[in-house]
């Protein structure tokens, strides 16, 4: 096999040319030859707007169809990608077009609304990812292409345009596909440079571990796009074995999720923790707390029996066809972790930032061990910046493929991710098995030092309260030399059942109270905090901690 990515979406359209490929749910289908059709007319219009390979292209817009189409018409023309979040201020997005260089910007209607051209001198054409048209463009002579673009189309191939007419570029494996930025906040983002080795690398991946998605199976992509492990593991993969993606193009709450499994059925399901937690939180807590149940699981053949009910409805909650739920993106909620083992749900819990593309660690769901996010992915290594990476915990650190370039423009930060023999350093403290099972422990930024040298993770502790009575989400800060922990509660359900607020904070109380029950001394939490409302967060629906620290 070459090891070209666009040479993998060539062979896949030329193979699956009449099959469905990708579909905004409960809209519009493109096949895989509808594809490569929009693909080719970009292409036209690219030509015609003078981009050179190498040139950068943004996308900023929700998930939907004709954004794939827009990233895929990007890389197989040799331009590079700059994916933008559509959550992203108006002033970030246009920071990160000027940036980044971009020539070309396809953005959603709505968000084009709110942007200036103007702020963005740059930019030879504003193109809507909706319908393709053009409300902004330096030369009137895009304007005109645009308006004739079947035309053009139409001469360039006057016998109908066929799969034997698909010629893409061909990539290099240290040639720049993408641009990831990391934040939306102005001083905090940076470019993160992949390479087409490391979308390779990531897609071979994929291909590997599941190797039960082929071709016409279907797939439920609810990830922003404009994030590495959604746009990989969601759609880029897919597209190079003849998957029928599915984007949801609204935002994706748990209601419009679950009716999306049930319709579309995916062969594999990839989450972040937190669609997973709402789903234990909300539908299977409230009864594993009924004290009749308790007194069921005690019993071991009761136990067993309602063990294998859960584990048959969960299935059937995310469409009863899946071979395996991969999540990553942020820490599992170690008691959620714990009761889907035990039930033996078929999840695992893979590793990866964006700096990697993003894998980093992954084990199958069958072998993987409770609590860890597996062992070094192929093509990678992994090592713990630690006198005993077993017992004590260090920096995780990792080589390979996956590995970015650097960061864009900032060759100062780029020095200061990578060790002096070449590791890049994750930020990430962890510990890691005889048999390489790495254990993430929290980010090195945000471990706190007790007053007697012991190293405390926030992280560890927050999972444990976020099981509590009516918190929604929680942050543990250090404030005067003490752990103080900030609560987002459930502020609904303790209206719905008319609890006051200094109700609200005797429960808040008492759950401080059995919370220090299972800390050790030097992690214990001095006081809850209600916090009013929820925490901002990352892409990847991480908090922001640097925001909360002086609270």
């Amino acid at each position: 096999m070459e090891k070209s990515l666009n040479k993998l979406f060539e062979n896949c359209f030329k193979e699956h040319w009449t099959y469905p490929a990708l579909s905004n749910y409960k809209g519009e289908t493109l096949h895989y030859k509808d594809v490569a059709r929009r693909i080719e007319k970009l292409h036209i219009v690219f030509e015609e707007c003078g981009l050179q390979k190498g040139d950068k292209v943004a996308i900023c817009g929700r998930n939907q169809a004709n954004w794939a189409v827009v990233y895929l018409a990007t890389l197989t023309y040799g331009a590079v990608v700059v994916p933008i979040l559509h959550e992203f201020k108006e002033s970030s997005i246009q920071h990160i077009v000027i940036h980044s260089e971009s020539r070309i910007l396809f953005v959603g209607d709505q968000m084009w609304e709110g942007l200036s051209e103007a702020e963005m001198p740059n930019l030879e054409a504003v193109i809507l990812i909706s319908d393709f048209s053009i409300p902004y463009a330096k030369d009137s002579h895009i304007l005109e292409v645009r308006e004739r673009l079947n035309e053009k189309f139409g001469k360039k191939y006057p016998k109908n345009f066929t799969a034997e007419h698909i010629s893409y570029h061909l990539d290099q494996p240290e040639e720049l596909a993408m641009i990831n930025y990391t934040s939306g906040t102005t001083g905090f983002s940076k470019g993160v440079m992949l390479p087409y080795r490391s979308l390779y690398s990531n897609v071979l991946f994929a291909r590997e571990v599941l190797p039960e998605l082929t071709s016409g199976e279907r797939m439920v992509s609810m990830l922003p796009m404009a994030h590495v492990y959604g746009m990989l593991f969601e759609f880029l993969h897919e597209m190079t074995v003849g998957v029928h993606v599915h984007f949801l193009t609204r935002m994706p709450t748990p209601k419009i999720i679950m009716e999306a499994f049930a319709d579309v059925r995916p062969k594999v399901i990839i989450a972040v923790p937190l669609i997973i937690e709402k789903i234990y939180k909300n539908k299977l807590q409230p009864m594993l707390n009924k004290m009749s149940m308790r007194v069921l699981l005690r019993l071991p053949v009761i136990e067993q029996k309602i063990r294998n009910k859960i584990h048959d409805t969960l299935f059937q909650v995310f469409g009863g066809n899946f071979v395996e739920a991969i999540i990553g993106g942020a820490p599992f909620n170690r008691e959620a972790e714990q009761f889907f083992k035990k039930i033996g749900f078929p999840y695992t819990v893979g590793y990866g930032m964006t700096e990697c593309g993003p894998i980093v660690t992954y084990a199958p769901w069958r072998t993987n061990k409770t609590y860890s996010c597996g062992y070094a992915a192929p093509r990678m290594q992994v090592r713990i910046d630690s006198p005993d990476p077993e017992n004590i915990p260090g920096e995780l650190q990792t080589k390979g493929d996956n590995v970015m370039l650097g960061y864009f423009k900032d060759p100062e930060a780029t020095a200061a991710t990578f060790t002096s023999d070449g590791w890049l350093k994750t930020g990430d403290m962890a510990t890691m098995d005889s048999e390489g099972f790495v254990f993430i422990k929290g980010r090195y930024k945000s471990m706190i030092l007790g007053s007697s040298g012991q190293n405390i993770y926030p992280e560890e502790i927050e999972s444990a309260l976020d099981n509590l009575p009516y918190v929604t989400e929680s942050l543990v800060i250090e404030k005067d030399g003490r752990l103080v922990a900030l609560v987002y509660p459930n502020f609904e359900l303790a209206a719905e059942r008319q609890i006051s607020d200094q109700e609200l904070q005797a429960i808040m109380d008492e759950n401080l109270r059995l919370l220090n029950e299972e800390q050790p001394n030097y992690a214990k939490v001095a006081k809850i905090q209600i916090f009013p409302e929820e925490f901002e967060k990352t892409p990847k629906k991480s908090i922001k901690r640097y925001l909360y620290r002086n609270n």
